[in-house]
């Protein structure tokens, strides 16, 4: 018994003696981790549980350690798992987030307008809205919109195929202007006819009148008011006027336009595509307006194909003019926008249409 006590005893002063040859640096970082186990017993219950910070104070502390005197630590896991979990900080601290393959993701400004716009207009198709959008100053593609919308269940438009007729109108519409009549029946049963022409090249519309009986002389009236109303400019432009063949588009009508030099080009039997252009506005106007309105007469018939028309003219983008609406042709782009912003909406016909402005 008394040998084994001299044998601890000389144990211990030995260890003493070398710990009076280390640096007190070394000793301080001994004395750290002895510490920060002791934290990790007192707060397990049965088995030690070291969080990510044990793991990364411990890491940090046995690196300043030499590998002499790793050894002789008192540790309650291996030094070896010690330096592992050193290797997994390293790693960690040098391995970047992987990016998936493709673009980056739309912006979620974006989606959440796109949406709204959808949402808003049940008539708008995916190149309806992509217009709307380069007018805010979003410059995004046709294929962003209709992928945002087919992810969201919401059904894009068809895209219609471009004939031969309407590339050769394209390719001449600076010069050209269209002329026709519709029909709107009242809540009183009672049918009005609106007289309209439109500029191939702008796309701009110009309600001539609105009548319960058209007549060639109040065809040719409006004819005559038409050209006074123009500019000499626009009027010199005219080369062609396409019209109909019904009777109330008389020589009288047709000599209005002759004596400023146009061509009066009557369309063809059996070819209501030659005159695809006022036919195409009439249905958007009926779709967007009249046919979602009760007329109750020829005044409230004539507001409101007049403020459908300002919207057309002003606002309503148009996928032949670079989605640009008729009287934006020639002006400067909108600003484009890269993130978040505020837009607000303008309503027109008691908010049957919305108009949409980016706020600066």
């Amino acid at each position: 018994m008394t040998f084994r006590l001299a044998y601890r005893f000389g144990c211990l002063l030995l260890g003493w003696l070398r710990l009076l040859a280390r640096s007190s640096a070394a000793k301080d970082v001994e004395i750290l981790v002895l510490r920060q186990q002791l934290a990790v017993l007192q707060r397990s219950s049965s088995k030690p549980a070291f969080t990510r910070g044990d793991r990364a104070v411990f890491a940090a502390l046995i690196r300043l350690l030499s590998k002499r005197h790793r050894p002789a630590l008192k540790l309650l896991v291996t030094p070896r798992t010690v330096l592992r979990w050193h290797a997994r900080l390293v790693a960690k601290k040098w391995t970047y987030p992987h990016r998936g393959p493709g673009r980056p993701g739309k912006p979620e400004a974006l989606r959440a307008l796109v949406l709204r716009l959808a949402r808003e207009n049940d008539g708008w198709g995916y190149r309806r809205i992509h217009g709307e959008l380069l007018n805010l100053g979003w410059k995004v593609a046709t294929s962003t919109v209709w992928e945002i919308l087919q992810h969201a269940g919401v059904d894009p438009a068809p895209q219609r195929t471009s004939r031969s007729w309407t590339r050769f109108l394209k390719a001449q519409a600076t010069g050209i202007l269209a002329v026709d009549v519709f029909h709107v029946d009242t809540v009183f049963l009672r049918r009005l006819f609106v007289l309209f022409f439109i500029e191939h090249g702008t796309r701009r519309v110009h309600i001539a009148g609105v009548t319960r009986h058209v007549t060639a002389a109040w065809a040719t009236q409006c004819a005559r008011n038409l050209l006074m109303g123009l500019d000499d400019r626009r009027t010199i432009g005219i080369r062609y006027l396409i019209r109909d063949n019904a009777g109330y588009f008389t020589e009288g009508f047709d000599a209005v336009f002759n004596a400023i030099g146009a061509r009066v080009v009557p369309i063809l039997p059996g070819v209501p595509r030659m005159n695809a252009i006022a036919e195409r506005w009439v249905r958007s106007c009926r779709r967007e307006a009249t046919d979602r309105i009760l007329i109750t007469g020829e005044r409230h018939l004539c507001l409101v194909v007049d403020e459908y028309t300002d919207h057309h003219n002003e606002h309503r983008p148009h996928r032949s003019l670079g989605q640009r609406c008729p009287d934006g042709v020639g002006e400067p782009e909108p600003p484009a926008v890269d993130g978040p912003s505020r837009v607000i909406r303008r309503d027109r016909l008691g908010g049957l249409i919305h108009e949409y402005a980016q706020v600066a």
